[in-house]
C-alpha cells in the first residue's frame, strides 16, 4: 500500500477575512510543496471574530462566495484534496449559519459538504457560550469517496483509532468495514475549551 502525505494546518485566525485567507493560502502552498496530497484547514479558519455574530455577517449562499471560491481555487492551484475546515453557509434563519465542512478534490471541485451537527455549549458561573445562538445544526454525517487507499479494519478495533474501544464511538466500526480511511471533525472551540480547563 502506498503512503499518502496529509497536512493538518494550524493557524491563528483573526477577525479579518482577507488576512485569514492569505494565511491559509500560504500554509496550503507550503503543505503542497512538502508533498501533501490531502490538506485539512481548521474549523473557523476564515474568521475568529470579536463577537459571535461576526461569522454570521460572512455567510455565503450555497455554492458561491469568497470563501468557497478560495477553497476551490487553492485546491485546484496546488493539486491537493482540501478539507475546508468550516465555512459559514446561509440557512433559513438570517441570525444563524450552517458551519459547513467543505471538501474539494484536486481539480477544485466540491465533492462533499458536512454541516456541523454537535454544537458546543459551555456554562461556568458568569461565563457562557452556546453555538446554537449563531449556528444551525446539521442532520447527518457524510462519507466521501476519495482516491486514497483504504486500510483493512483491525479485528480488535484498535490500531486505526484507539478511541474505537470507547462505547460512545459506536459510529466508527461500521465505517471501518465500509472502507474507512480517515475522519475529520471540526471542533476548534471545543478542543480549546477542553485544553484550557
Amino acid at each position: 500500500m502506498s503512503k499518502v502525505r496529509v497536512a493538518a494546518v494550524q493557524m491563528v485566525s483573526a477577525a479579518e477575512l482577507a488576512t485569514n485567507l492569505q494565511a491559509a493560502a500560504r500554509l496550503v502552498a507550503a503543505a503542497a510543496a512538502a508533498g501533501a496530497r490531502l490538506v485539512a484547514l481548521p474549523e473557523n479558519f476564515y474568521c475568529i471574530g470579536r463577537a459571535e455574530t461576526d461569522k454570521v455577517r460572512l455567510r455565503e449562499p450555497e455554492g458561491r462566495g469568497p470563501i468557497q471560491d478560495f477553497l476551490a481555487h487553492v485546491a485546484r492551484k496546488h493539486g491537493v484534496w482540501l478539507v475546508g475546515g468550516t465555512a459559514p453557509l446561509a440557512c433559513a434563519d438570517e441570525r444563524r449559519i450552517r458551519s459547513a465542512c467543505l471538501v474539494y478534490d484536486d481539480a477544485g471541485k466540491r465533492v462533499a459538504r458536512y454541516d456541523k451537527m454537535h454544537l458546543f455549549r459551555f456554562s461556568a458561573g458568569e461565563e457562557r457560550y452556546d453555538e446554537a445562538r449563531t449556528l444551525e445544526a446539521g442532520e447527518r454525517p457524510v462519507a466521501v469517496a476519495s482516491p486514497f487507499a483504504t486500510q483493512a479494519a483491525p479485528l480488535d478495533g484498535a490500531g486505526l483509532n484507539p478511541s474505537l474501544q470507547n462505547p460512545y464511538m459506536v459510529a466508527h466500526p461500521p465505517m471501518l468495514y465500509l472502507g474507512y480511511v480517515g475522519l475529520t471533525v471540526p471542533f476548534a472551540f471545543a478542543m480549546g475549551a477542553l485544553l484550557s480547563g
